[in-house]
């Protein structure tokens, strides 16, 4: 036996199903998609989750509210209790070596908020700092920096 001899099971194949090839067929002129309507015409593909027939949209019937705001600062947080874990006694916090310990994205500003217990003396260097984290860096003898 040769690869070219090689063929399929009895009845494991189908024969493709040819449309629009004459009334003779069974499936011509409107090959099997019915008369008019949407799925018809050519291009009827799935139609995306939120289309609702022509119907206006839920996204549309709702009101507008609010607004964004251009100059909002975002800010990536980083709590004490992570700080405290992540650097040593002495050591300086700051983005860079937030950022070198994957804790934040590079040129992201950072916020410290003040979740958990700082238990070491650091100097910490951040974009903002939350009432309570400044009140537990100074409790536990640290010191803190607000950088523009």
């Amino acid at each position: 036996m040769k690869l070219h001899e090689l063929a399929p099971h009895e009845g494991a194949t189908k024969e493709r199903k040819r449309v629009g090839r004459g009334i003779g067929s069974g499936h011509g002129k409107t090959a099997g998609r019915g008369h008019k309507g949407q799925k018809s015409r050519s291009g009827d593909r799935k139609m995306p989750s939120w289309f609702e027939g022509g119907q206006t949209p839920l996204h549309k019937r709702i009101p507008k509210r609010g607004f964004n705001n251009p100059s909002r600062r975002e800010y990536t947080v980083v709590n004490l209790k992570t700080i405290d874990r992540y650097f040593s006694e002495g050591q300086e916090v700051n983005p860079d070596t937030l950022y070198d310990k994957g804790l934040v994205k590079k040129g992201m500003p950072v916020k410290i908020l003040g979740d958990g217990e700082l238990t070491k003396k650091l100097h910490i260097k951040a974009h903002a700092f939350s009432k309570s984290a400044i009140e537990k860096i100074q409790a536990s003898g640290s010191t803190y920096e607000v950088l523009k």
